[in-house]
């Protein structure tokens, strides 16, 4: 897999000029997003992990392919950060979903260990108030008893309130879990809405 940090940047005026699809991962704060980001590009370091939340603080375009950007959101949620610093996050996700000229798509990402707290309810509502495509994907599950999954899964689907039939992924870095199901459902979204070839 051919994958290129494209750009870092902290606002939406520094996007790569070339339009691509794009597909948006967006969680709260030590969520394991970076370590999920890396194991789907098959990369080491790819994506910046650290055991302290809020590592993210730039949109991080990956070009993948040279195919569709893989977008890397900050993390929302940390409390130790200015207030200014939480608002500027906020408006920054708001304004990156309300933009209808790049096709979009997000992938929510979700601790199995914890029930969705009440800002992951209302991001979900942000992307899904935008028209977005989305998918959940429940992360660490290597984390929760095989017994317990079922029930969590079920807990994130009804807590966020998300739309039936929406693509829900169970995934572990460290198990090496989910990465097939989301390519595949990222190679389903490009056919999906690939131009129509010339006749």
């Amino acid at each position: 897999m051919r994958v290129e940090l494209v750009t870092s940047t902290p606002g939406l005026q520094g996007r790569p000029e070339r339009i691509l699809p794009e597909f948006a991962f967006i969680g709260r704060s030590n969520c394991g997003k970076s370590s999920l980001i890396n194991h789907v590009l098959q990369r080491v370091k790819m994506a910046r992990t650290s055991g302290k939340p809020g590592k993210t603080r730039l949109l991080n375009y990956y070009l993948v392919e040279d195919r569709y950007f893989l977008v890397d959101l900050p993390g929302y949620g940390y409390a130790k950060v200015s207030k200014q610093q939480r608002e500027q996050w906020r408006r920054l996700f708001r304004s990156f979903l309300a933009c209808q000229e790049r096709p979009l798509a997000v992938v929510q990402l979700l601790d199995a260990r914890h029930k969705p707290s009440a800002l992951d309810v209302e991001v979900c509502g942000w992307i899904m108030a935008a028209g977005h495509p989305l998918a959940l994907a429940a992360t660490k599950i290597d984390k929760v008893g095989a017994n317990s999954r079922p029930a969590r899964y079920r807990e994130i689907i009804s807590t966020l309130g998300a739309p039936a039939g929406t693509p829900f992924f169970p995934t572990s870095a460290v198990r090496g879990t989910g990465r097939r199901e989301i390519l595949a459902w990222i190679d389903a979204m490009l056919e999906a809405n690939a131009p129509a070839a010339d006749v």
